[in-house]
């Protein structure tokens, strides 16, 4: 393992924050609210295959986390959640989360994002981090948030862990196996899961697409895992990354943080070497974990090493954003699943710790969003807000011991812009 030390200073990362790492990063990160490094590739010239999502953006908004007070006693599910937020269930595992539908939730539900719907409502995608009878389920909430469907989306695969939203409206459903594969995935239920190998085949973690150059960024749940890119060989009719062939990369980064992108030889691990260990010089993380892109920022963690990671897509730098090594009594550790708000705060949920899901404000300050109390043997999982802003969707992945359990905070996290 490669134990480079923090590319920025403790005063930077802890007491500077995000203002602090965006002097020496590109202005993009102080925008929050808002291929190689050239031009993306042309559209296909042919037919292409349409995405079977709907790419549609919500509405305007501004980010009210840094206001958060502080947490409250556990409600009667173990949530402790500060003033003017309250939580409810909304599915648990083997349970039917309506008795209209004859959907049972799954098991051990992990990595989860929301969908906006073209009639103001919403989905809700959820993977289940079990071996072989793995997949993804899904709840559909109409405008009002009221729960009005639940189904699966995919089945019967393996490990599936976290993932990622598309821009065009589908989930990037990531199998963390060691031929772990990516599956693309309609939030509506209407149309197959497609295998996406183009995207590596090894201990997936999780997925973040740059909606601007289009390439695809994962994480590698290895204790010598590496940070890939996929860079597509096309875009099709409709303005998207095809991920149907392209370029698996991965990161070697120099001693000032900048990366250079080398292709990876055999990325479907066709041949006797894994993957990860195709690219002697590529820089290897401690159990990668969560990865969101926002506003030309890929944020990532790795648990082993209990950092998140920042990086610029424009300079093309790698950041320590945070390292719990370097805080005397952290309020953060073992960092896992990652969303990012509107506004630039990053949300990091604990696999173990304290259970909590922790804010790290475009100041650098840390703010406990919500902890779980009782649920010791669990984790947090899946943080999503859906379109408003006003809902946070999250897991505790096994719960209190009788199965995972997935739940709905309402509160004032964001405001209409």
């Amino acid at each position: 393992m490669n134990n480079t030390p923090p590319l920025f200073s403790r005063r930077v990362v802890l007491r500077g924050g995000l203002a602090g790492l965006a002097a020496m990063m590109s202005p993009s990160l102080l925008a929050g609210c808002s291929s190689e490094g050239g031009a993306p590739p042309a559209p296909a010239t042919g037919p292409g295959e349409p995405p079977f999502g709907v790419p549609m953006d919500g509405p305007k908004l501004v980010s009210r986390i840094a206001e958060i007070g502080p947490l409250g006693d556990p409600d009667a599910n173990g949530v402790k959640l500060p003033p003017g937020f309250s939580a409810r269930i909304v599915a648990q595992t083997h349970k039917k989360p309506m008795e209209s539908s004859d959907y049972v939730w799954h098991i051990a539900p992990d990595g989860g994002a929301t969908f906006l719907l073209e009639d103001g409502g919403f989905v809700y995608v959820s993977n289940s981090e079990v071996p072989i009878a793995g997949g993804v389920g899904a709840l559909r909430f109409d405008a009002a948030g009221n729960l009005v469907d639940a189904y699966p989306i995919l089945s019967m695969t393996n490990v599936n862990c976290a993932g990622g939203p598309t821009p065009w409206g589908t989930w990037l459903s990531c199998e963390e196996a060691s031929r772990g594969r990516v599956f693309e995935c309609d939030p509506r239920g209407e149309h197959e899961a497609i295998v996406r190998p183009g995207l590596g085949i090894f201990k997936h973690e999780a997925a973040a697409v740059d909606r601007d150059k289009h390439h695809v960024y994962l994480t590698e749940d290895e204790s010598d895992g590496c940070f890939y890119r996929f860079v597509p060989d096309k875009l099709n009719r409709y303005g998207f990354a095809d991920l149907s062939s392209g370029k698996l990369q991965v990161a070697e980064v120099g001693e000032d943080g900048s990366v250079t992108w080398l292709d990876v030889p055999d990325p479907l691990f066709e041949g006797p070497t894994p993957t990860r260990k195709q690219v002697a010089s590529a820089r290897l993380f401690d159990g990668g974990e969560g990865i969101w892109y926002h506003d030309g920022i890929v944020y990532f963690s790795t648990k082993g090493e209990g950092r998140v990671y920042a990086f610029d897509t424009m300079t093309e730098k790698l950041a320590v954003l945070y390292d719990a090594s370097l805080a005397q009594d952290p309020m953060l550790t073992n960092v896992d699943n990652i969303t990012v708000s509107c506004c630039g705060d990053v949300l990091v949920a604990e696999d173990g710790g304290d259970l909590q899901l922790v804010a790290i404000l475009p100041s650098g300050e840390l703010l406990p969003i919500l902890q779980l109390i009782g649920h010791d043997k669990s984790e947090i999982a899946g943080p999503a807000f859906d379109p408003s802003g006003t809902r946070l969707y999250f897991s505790s992945q096994r719960g209190d011991g009788s199965g995972g359990v997935t739940f709905e905070v309402t509160g004032p996290f964001h405001a209409p812009a």
